[in-house]
């Protein structure tokens, strides 16, 4: 790594935040260099990576795989010249302009950026199952809103206690034919409105007090049911199910920024509303590291074209001969 110069604009992530960014820096000739991570920090082509089959990303009418739309994303950027490191920012100083960024071991030079533009998405929290791993794309998922389709008229389970699982239960109850809601505490960390929504609606029934100890059944390649456990009881029983739906939050992907960028309370990057600025200027933030409301391939992908955009006209006011 020889990038002694500095860059006009870094990219760092590389889901449909960052690509698409990255499409718009380069046609606008800022000559950007995308940082796309190893497995360290986020995987390079983000949550897309682990999903099957995407039926909700306009222009494919036949469904895509995830990671074959990710390829396409990766390909359009490097057929418009951005340049991609595949490796994972270490460090960031933002303290000033250019901001310095260490990459890997920090041995190699670091990198330069007149602007930063950070699309390090989110992951969500998994369960930790064994079984749910080798299961996930196949029967079971963390984004109801993505996958709830392909479970029509069949039976789900949903895990969780606060208003992602609520609404996730919600959103199946419209799809479904029932959605199971179990949770290990006999209340919900949701808000009310939230909670009286749920337990008014007939679709979903209510499992309290419950662990899930295995999802069944990963011999078989696909979610026949859930093996739960009742902490009250101790009693071990089966919920039948095609669909394990987790609901138990998101951890965006903001330790590099902890302490030199302002976040919400829930870790997430605050920006300015209606643009991608965060509170240092010439820092943009885009995709799920700042948006823990949509979530979605195609929100991101258009908050990554206004982080470009963003970034392309605050040069032009504050370093025009950059």
């Amino acid at each position: 790594m020889t990038h002694h110069a500095v860059r006009t604009v870094v990219i760092v992530g590389s889901g449909p935040a960052g690509h698409t960014a990255a499409i718009y820096a380069a046609r606008a000739n800022l000559k950007p260099l995308m940082i796309e991570g190893l497995h360290r920090g986020g995987i390079p082509g983000g949550q897309l990576m682990i999903t099957n089959d995407v039926e909700n990303y306009p222009g494919f009418p036949h469904k895509i795989a995830g990671p074959d739309l990710m390829k396409h994303f990766r390909d359009q950027s490097i057929a418009q010249g951005v340049e991609i490191v595949t490796d994972d920012v270490t460090k960031v100083d933002l303290s000033k302009r250019p901001f310095t960024l260490t990459v890997g071991d920090g041995k190699g030079p670091h990198v330069l950026a007149r602007t930063l533009i950070v699309a390090t998405g989110a992951q969500a929290k998994w369960l930790g199952l064994p079984s749910e791993h080798a299961l996930q794309g196949k029967g079971v998922s963390a984004c109801a809103v993505c996958d709830g389709a392909f479970f029509r008229k069949q039976d789900v389970v949903v895990v969780g206690g606060g208003d992602t699982a609520m609404e996730e239960a919600s959103y199946l109850s419209g799809l479904c034919r029932t959605v199971t809601v179990v949770h290990r505490r006999s209340d919900f960390r949701a808000s009310k409105t939230m909670q009286d929504r749920v337990r008014a609606n007939p679709k979903i029934k209510l499992v309290l007090d419950t662990v899930v100890e295995e999802v069944l059944d990963p011999s078989k390649g696909e979610v026949t049911g859930a093996r739960v456990k009742n902490l009250k009881t101790k009693e071990l029983s089966v919920i039948d199910c095609t669909g394990f739906f987790v609901a138990i939050g998101h951890t965006p992907n903001t330790d590099l920024f902890v302490g030199q960028l302002d976040h919400h309370e829930n870790g997430y990057l605050r920006t300015k509303p209606g643009s991608t600025y965060t509170s240092v200027p010439g820092v943009f933030a885009c995709g799920d590291v700042q948006d823990f409301t949509y979530r979605q391939a195609v929100t991101a992908a258009g908050s990554g074209c206004m982080a470009a955009l963003d970034a392309e006209r605050w040069m032009a006011l504050h370093d025009p001969h950059g």
